[in-house]
C-alpha cells in the first residue's frame, strides 16, 4: 500500500515551490490563509493567524509537497530538507530565548500533521518533543515545577512510542492504570513527581522489551523520527480509509508542523481546550466548548478527562466550574479573539488553545465541522448579519451533507426505558444490536445486522466500525471527543460521555441503572439529547423546517437544470414532491410486477406458448399498470413523468430452485416439466448483455403495446378529469437507430388508438435512454426518433469500463485505495471516459435536433460532483432518488453558480 500511495502522491500533488519550510512568529510569517495546498490547513492558519496578532508560539511548517518527495525518497527525509529544518527551528530558539536539546533551558516542540482538508485524529500528532533524562531536568528547574516536567516526559514517551516505534500503547495504558489503582489515584493528576519518574522509567523497559529498541535520547534524532512519523501517517488504513469516505486525492499529502511548545499542565493556572465561535450542532450564534485545568490538549480530544465548560452559562447547566468563572481574564481574551477571527474568517471557527499560567495561546483555528442542520441555520445567519452574500452561503455548504436532515428521529410519544444521558454529539436517532469493538461492527453489518458501536472511547482505528455502526455510543469524551467530531463529520448519531455506563469489553457487557447488557441486546440512541434507550424506539420521518426552505429557495433560485426523482411508487412520488422534485426523470415499470397479487400473472405471460396465450396474461396486467400510471400522474399533477418501459430480462421474473417452480406450475395450472424447461431457456451468461430492454420489445411487441396502451389510458383518464399533461414514454437500451424508429412507430400507433378511443387529445413525448457507447456516438441518427433522451449512466457506465456494478465492489476499493481510479465510477461518474460519451451524446444530438431535451437518470443525478459535470455539459436535468432531491438541487445551484462571473451571483 506504502509504493501504490507514494505513486498517486507523487502525481499531481501540491503546487512545486523551491521553498519548503515556511516560519511563523508574531509580526514576522512567511505564508497566509490562501496557501492551504503548499502549507496544509493546519499551517496556513496558523501563519494567517501570526499575521493579524493573534498570541500563536513560533514555529515552522514543511510543505505537503515535501509528503510526496518523502516516498520518492524511499520513505526517508531529504538531507536538504533537514537543512531547512534546522535553520528554521534555529529561529524559533532566537524568538523563544531557548535551545533545543539544551540540558539547563530546553526547547520543547509539537510535531502535527496538517492536510489541506480537515481530518479530525486521522493523522500523528507529538507533544513535549525534546525531552531526555538531561532536558527534563532543566525543564523542572526552569519552570520551578518537577511534577510538571516528569508529567510531560510521560506524555512524551508514551506518545512517541506509539507514533513512532509501533509501541502497543494498551500496555503502558495499563500500567499507568494499575500504579493509580495501587495508590487509590482516581485522575492522572493525582499522581506524585516520584510516581512519575517511576513510571517513565518502566515505560522505557516496557518499550525495549516490546519493541526491541530503545527509546531515543538524543532530541535531532526523536525530531526527525516524529516528521517520518507524520509523513507516514498519511498512509494509515484510518487516514486512507477517512480520506475515501470525504473524497480527499491521496496525491495532496499532508503538511508537517513544528511548534514551540506552550502548556496547560503546569498546575492549577494553566489549561488547555477547544472552541467554537457558533454551536456546531444547532449553529445557534453562542459561545461554545470545552477546557481542561492542569492537562494538555489531546486530554480534550482524547477523553480521557470528561472536560468542561468554557461559559458561565453551560457551566450551570452541566453543574462544573466553567473557564469563565475560574480564569475571567484569560476567557476575555479567548472571546475578542474568536469574534476577531470569525469576522476574519467569514465564516465559523473551531479553535484549539493552550493557557499557560494565566497566558492564552492560540494553536489553531480552522473552519469549523458541523451538522448539516448547524451549516444551513450559520450561512442563513451570516447572510442577516452582512457577512456573507447568499452566492457565498450557497457555494460554501455541503451539498451531501443535506443527507444527514432526512434521517428518522425518536418518537417523543413511543414509551421508553431510559438507560443512561451523555453527551448530545452528533443527532439523529439510531438503533441496532450492541457490538463492542469495530472489527465485530463492520463483520455484523456485513450480515446484514444494524449495530450501534459502544466503547469507552473511540480513537482513530475505530473509523471503519464508526461507518459501520449506525450510531456510536462512548462512556467518556465530549462535544469536541474523537467519536462526536467524526460521528458529526459523517452525519452518524452519537452520544458521547455517558459517564454512568460501564463498559466491560472482556466480558462483552455494559452495566447501566441496574441492567447487564451483552453483546446482540438492542439499544436506541437519541444523538439531539445524549440519551440511551433500552430497546427499540419508534422513530419518525424529519420535518424539515424553515431555515431547510430558505436554503432550498436559494438554490431553486440560483440553478439552471431541473430536478426530478426516480420514483416507481406512490410513496416514492409523494416523497419526492415533499422534498421540491420538479417531477419523475425514472418510473422503472418493472418494479410494479413484483406484487404479491401480479408476479404471478406476469409469469404467467412469461412461460406462455404463444402469442395470443401472453396476451391474455398481458390484457389482465393492462388495468393494474393502468392504475400505476394514473396514481404517478395525480400525485405529480402535471408534472413530468418519464416511464420507462420493460427493461430487464424476463428471466428476473420467474423462479429459480426446483420446489418454486412446482409450486408455480401447480398455481398456473401447467405442466411442471414444461415450466421448468421454460424457465432454464431463458437462462443467460451474460444478462446484462443479453435480451432485455428494447430487445424484448423487438421479439414480443405486445410487451411494450400492453405498457404504452396502459400510460395512454390512464393520461387519458387525467384528461378528462381536467389535468393538463405530457406523459414521456422511455424505451431502452436502444443502441440502432433502426430499434428506436420500429418501437416509436408503434408507440405512436398505440397512443393515437388510444386517444381515438376515448375522444382525448394529449400531447406526448417519446424518446430513449442514452446507456450503450454506441448509442453516444451515434446520438445524431438516434435523436432523428427521439422527444428526448435520458443518459441512463449506471449502464452506460458498466458498458463503458466493461465493469459489473454487482461484482466489481470485490476490488473497486483497492483501485480507488491505489489511486487507479480517483473515485468509484458508480458513485461519482468518470468523466474522461463516460463523460466524454455523455458530451458527445449531447453535441451530436442536439445537433441533429437543436431543442432536444436531454437528462440524466443514473444514481449520478444525485452526485455533487457529477451534477456540476452534467451542468457543464449541457443536460436540462437530472433525477435521483426522492431522499437525494434536495441535495440535486443545491448540487444544481453550486454547479451553475460556478460558472458564472461572481458580479453575476446573488
Amino acid at each position: 500500500m506504502a509504493t501504490s500511495t507514494a505513486n498517486a502522491i507523487g502525481k499531481g500533488s501540491a503546487v512545486p515551490t523551491a521553498k519548503s519550510v515556511f516560519f511563523f512568529a508574531a509580526g514576522e510569517s512567511e505564508g497566509n490563509a490562501g496557501m492551504k495546498d503548499v502549507l496544509g490547513g493546519k499551517g496556513a492558519n496558523l501563519a494567517e493567524m501570526t499575521s493579524i496578532g493573534m498570541p500563536v508560539p513560533p514555529g515552522f511548517t514543511i510543505s505537503t509537497a515535501e509528503c510526496a518527495r518523502f516516498y520518492e525518497n524511499g520513505a526517508r527525509i531529504r538531507e536538504e530538507l533537514k537543512s531547512a529544518a534546522l535553520a528554521a527551528l534555529k529561529r524559533v530558539e532566537t524568538r523563544i530565548g531557548k535551545s533545543f536539546g539544551d540540558a539547563a533551558n530546553p526547547l520543547l516542540v509539537s510535531v502535527r500533521s496538517g492536510a489541506r482538508a480537515s481530518m479530525p485524529g486521522m493523522m500523528d500528532t507529538i507533544l513535549n518533543l525534546g525531552l531526555n533524562d538531561e532536558t527534563v531536568e532543566g525543564l523542572a528547574k526552569a519552570s520551578d515545577n518537577p511534577r510538571f516536567a516528569w508529567d510531560s516526559y510521560r506524555r512524551f514517551v508514551q506518545m512517541y512510542s506509539g507514533v513512532v516505534m509501533g509501541m502497543n500503547g494498551s500496555f503502558l495504558d495499563v500500567a499507568l492504570e494499575d500504579l493509580k489503582d495501587e495508590k487509590g489515584y482516581e485522575l492522572d493528576t493525582d499522581m506524585t513527581t516520584e510516581d512519575l519518574r517511576g513510571l517513565v522509567s518502566k515505560f522505557k523497559k516496557q518499550i525495549l522489551d516490546s519493541t526491541g529498541q530503545r527509546f531515543p535520547s538524543d532530541p535531532m534524532e526523536q525530531l526527525w523520527g516524529a516528521i517520518a512519523a507524520v509523513f507516514r501517517s498519511w498512509n494509515t488504513p484510518r487516514a486512507v480509509a477517512y480520506r475515501g469516505l470525504h473524497g480527499i486525492p491521496a496525491a495532496w499529502g499532508t503538511a508537517v508542523n513544528v511548534q514551540a511548545m506552550v502548556f496547560g499542565n503546569m498546575g492549577d493556572d494553566s489549561a488547555t481546550g477547544v472552541a467554537f465561535s457558533r454551536d456546531p450542532s444547532t449553529g445557534e450564534n453562542t459561545f461554545y466548548g470545552e477546557y481542561l485545568i492542569n492537562a494538555q490538549g489531546e486530554d480534550v480530544v482524547a477523553g480521557i478527562r470528561t472536560p468542561q465548560p468554557l461559559t458561565e452559562v453551560e457551566g450551570r447547566k452541566a453543574g462544573l466550574p466553567s473557564l469563565e468563572e475560574k480564569m475571567p481574564g484569560a476567557f476575555a481574551e479567548l472571546v475578542a479573539i474568536y469574534k476577531k477571527l470569525e469576522k476574519h474568517y467569514r465564516d465559523m471557527q473551531d479553535m484549539e488553545f493552550t493557557i499557560e499560567r494565566g497566558t492564552l495561546y492560540m494553536l489553531q483555528t480552522r473552519t469549523g465541522k458541523r451538522t448539516a442542520a448547524a451549516a444551513l441555520k450559520i450561512a442563513c445567519d451570516m447572510i442577516d448579519e452582512g457577512l456573507i452574500t447568499e452566492r457565498e452561503a450557497l457555494l460554501r455548504l455541503d451539498a451531501k451533507s443535506l443527507d444527514q436532515l432526512l434521517h428518522p428521529t425518536l418518537d417523543p410519544k413511543a414509551v421508553k426505558t431510559k438507560l443512561s444521558k451523555g453527551l448530545p454529539a452528533s443527532p439523529g436517532g439510531a438503533c441496532g444490536q450492541i457490538v463492542f469493538s469495530s472489527e465485530e461492527a463492520v463483520e455484523w453489518k456485513e450480515r446484514g445486522k444494524k449495530v450501534v458501536l459502544v466503547r469507552v472511547e473511540t480513537s482513530p482505528e475505530d473509523i471503519l466500525g464508526m461507518v459501520a455502526a449506525q450510531g456510536i455510543l462512548t462512556t467518556r469524551g465530549g462535544m469536541t471527543s474523537h467519536a462526536a467530531v467524526v460521528a458529526r463529520g459523517m452525519g452518524k448519531c452519537c452520544v458521547a460521555g455517558a459517564g454512568d455506563i460501564s463498559v466491560d469489553d472482556r466480558k462483552e457487557e455494559m452495566r447501566v441503572a441496574g441492567y447487564v447488557l451483552k453483546k446482540g441486546d438492542v439499544i436506541t440512541l437519541d444523538g439531539s439529547t445524549g440519551e440511551v434507550f433500552l430497546g427499540e424506539v419508534k422513530t419518525l420521518e424529519p420535518k424539515l423546517d424553515a431555515v431547510f426552505e430558505r436554503v432550498m429557495r436559494m438554490a431553486d433560485g440560483a440553478r439552471a437544470m431541473g430536478v426530478r426523482a426516480n420514483a416507481d411508487t406512490p410513496k416514492d412520488a409523494r416523497t419526492a414532491r415533499e422534498f421540491g422534485a420538479e417531477g419523475i426523470g425514472l418510473c422503472r415499470t418493472e418494479h410494479m410486477f413484483f406484487g404479491a397479487e401480479r408476479i404471478d400473472v406476469m409469469r404467467e405471460m412469461i412461460v406462455a406458448d404463444n402469442k395470443d396465450e401472453r396476451e391474455r396474461a398481458l390484457e389482465r396486467l393492462l388495468p393494474m399498470q393502468r392504475q400505476d400510471f394514473y396514481e404517478l400522474f395525480k400525485i405529480m399533477s402535471g408534472l413530468p413523468v418519464t416511464i420507462r418501459l420493460l427493461d430487464p430480462p424476463l428471466h428476473e421474473f420467474v423462479p429459480h430452485t426446483d420446489e418454486e417452480m412446482r409450486e408455480l406450475a401447480s398455481r398456473l395450472g401447467v405442466d411442471g416439466e414444461k415450466l421448468c424447461a421454460k424457465v432454464k431457456s431463458l437462462h443467460e451468461f451474460n444478462p446484462m448483455l443479453g435480451h432485455r430492454g428494447c430487445r424484448l420489445a423487438i421479439t414480443f411487441p405486445e410487451i411494450y403495446r400492453m405498457q404504452v396502451r396502459a400510460i395512454a389510458e390512464a393520461a387519458s383518464q387525467c384528461v378528462q378529469e381536467g389535468m393538463a399533461l405530457v406523459p414521456e414514454i422511455m424505451i431502452p437500451l436502444v443502441g440502432v437507430e433502426r430499434e428506436l424508429a420500429v418501437l416509436r412507430e408503434q408507440a405512436d400507433a398505440e397512443v393515437r388508438e388510444v386517444m381515438k378511443e376515448k375522444g382525448v387529445r394529449f400531447e406526448y413525448m417519446i424518446g430513449t435512454m442514452i446507456e450503450l457507447p454506441r448509442a453516444a456516438v451515434t446520438a445524431d441518427e438516434i435523436a432523428g426518433h427521439a422527444d428526448f433522451f435520458s443518459f441512463g449512466t449506471n449502464d452506460l457506465t458498466q458498458t463503458t469500463l466493461g465493469l459489473s456494478r454487482d461484482d466489481a465492489g470485490r476490488f473497486l476499493g483497492t483501485y480507488v485505495a491505489d489511486g487507479i481510479y480517483a473515485q468509484d465510477p458508480f458513485v461519482s461518474i468518470d468523466q474522461k471516459g463516460v463523460g466524454k460519451l455523455v458530451r458527445m451524446g449531447v453535441d451530436l444530438g442536439r445537433r441533429a435536433k437543436a431543442k432536444l431535451k436531454i437528462g440524466v437518470c443514473g444514481e449520478h443525478g444525485g452526485d455533487p460532483e457529477s451534477i456540476r459535470f452534467f451542468q457543464e455539459a449541457g443536460l436540462d436535468y437530472v433525477s435521483c432518488s426522492p431522499y437525494r432531491v434536495p441535495i440535486a438541487r443545491l448540487a444544481a445551484a453550486q454547479a451553475a453558480l460556478a460558472q458564472r462571473p461572481q458580479s453575476g451571483g446573488r
